[in-house]
């Protein structure tokens, strides 16, 4: 199956700024997580959205693939057999000269170059208080860091790298082939070097030459009050180590926030249900109600009705911005006893005769008309 296009995989057009793709990332990277996301093609989604964002952020793998797409331009002009024609299109050099402006494939990368390590991703479990208030804790992630017995060389103590003889520093071979079109010239990576353009001849006992060493490494992590469900913390340069001196990488926490049996979270809102009695609906009364901030107390007015919605300001949950405190929403339902004494029962029903005639609000006359209503199948 063809890839999809890197641009449509991220949402975004071609002219799209760093910063876009960046967002972009972390937005589809959070949906389709597969420790967030459950759904049977989430991880599959995830890898095709990486692999986008790791070619549209780099700016030489971008330039290649606005250039190229998808195919890749070392592998020639396939369906074509070998041999050799006389050389009556010239050589490779002046076609590739007469379509794109000469050079021989463009600029190379520098294999000696610094670039910034990978970032890396860590998904934290809190409950649903700890997201409201934050807490700081220490994990521990595993990620590769700098060799520090050779500083990232790879080269045993009181040597170097050498430059590579087979690419003279390059990083990459050049293999020659016979077209329809003339020589063509492939460029392969060095697997002398692996692409380095060097070579160890005294390796480091530590890393093996790698330069890099896999290490468990405990972070400190301030969780921010307010944060969310499914939202992240960028820790700077607490990624991978970077390649030849370049920078590392970031990490990003994911939060994953426990759901709690009595409250539930919309935004910096809290809403919960309280049961009251009906005698308290009717006669009214204050009652007592938990909180994140503590127990408060609430005036629950004579006449209350089943499913009225009282509002607790500033009592919800801190915004995690630092742009204020949520309020705090909370629904009455009025409990009906289920056992019931012979004293309350007689009182209830002389409490039915005493107010049998009684006048009905316009909401319980609505509610009659419909059920008188249905029962005659109108």
């Amino acid at each position: 199956m063809s890839k999809r296009d890197y641009y449509e995989v991220l949402g975004l057009s071609k002219g799209a700024s760093k910063e876009e793709i960046k967002k972009a990332y972390r937005k589809l990277s959070k949906q389709f997580h597969p420790d967030i996301n459950k759904e049977p093609d989430a991880a599959d989604k995830f890898k095709e959205v990486k692999e986008a964002y790791e070619t549209l952020s780099d700016d030489q793998k971008r330039a290649h693939y606005d250039q190229f797409g998808h195919t890749d331009p070392n592998q020639g002009f396939g369906g074509f057999g070998g041999g050799d024609f006389g050389g009556g299109f010239g050589g490779f050099e002046d076609i590739f000269n007469t379509f794109f402006g000469g050079g021989g494939g463009g600029r190379r990368r520098d294999p000696n170059a610094p670039r910034q390590g990978a970032d890396l991703q860590y998904t934290m479990t809190v409950s649903f208080e700890e997201a409201a208030f934050g807490k700081e804790t220490d994990i521990e992630i595993p990620r590769e860091e700098t060799c520090e017995t050779c500083s990232g060389s790879g080269a045993k103590p009181g040597t170097k790298p050498e430059t590579c003889q087979h690419c003279q520093g390059t990083g990459q071979l050049n293999i020659e082939q016979n077209t329809p079109f003339g020589r063509v010239v492939n460029r392969r990576v060095c697997h002398h070097c692996n692409g380095t353009g060097k070579e160890i001849k005294h390796k480091c006992s530590t890393c093996g030459g790698a330069g890099k060493v896999k290490k468990r490494r405990k972070i400190h992590v301030k969780i921010p009050a307010g944060i969310d469900d499914g939202q992240q913390l960028r820790m700077a340069g607490q990624g991978e180590a970077g390649v030849n001196g370049g920078p590392p990488g970031d990490l990003y926490v994911v939060f994953h926030v426990r759901s709690h049996e009595f409250f539930e979270r919309d935004g910096d809102d809290i809403y919960c249900e309280m049961p009251i009695s009906f005698v308290q609906a009717s006669l009214g009364d204050e009652i007592e109600v938990p909180t994140l901030h503590g127990k408060v107390k609430l005036k629950v007015p004579s006449g209350t009705q089943t499913g009225t919605k009282f509002r607790l300001k500033g009592k919800g949950i801190p915004n995690v911005r630092g742009y204020g405190t949520g309020d705090q929403h909370i629904i009455v339902r009025i409990l009906t006893p289920t056992k019931l004494s012979d004293k309350q029962k007689q009182l209830l029903r002389e409490f039915a005769e005493i107010s049998g005639n009684a006048p009905l609000g316009e909401h319980e006359e609505s509610f009659l008309s419909k059920v008188k209503r249905a029962f005659k199948g109108e």
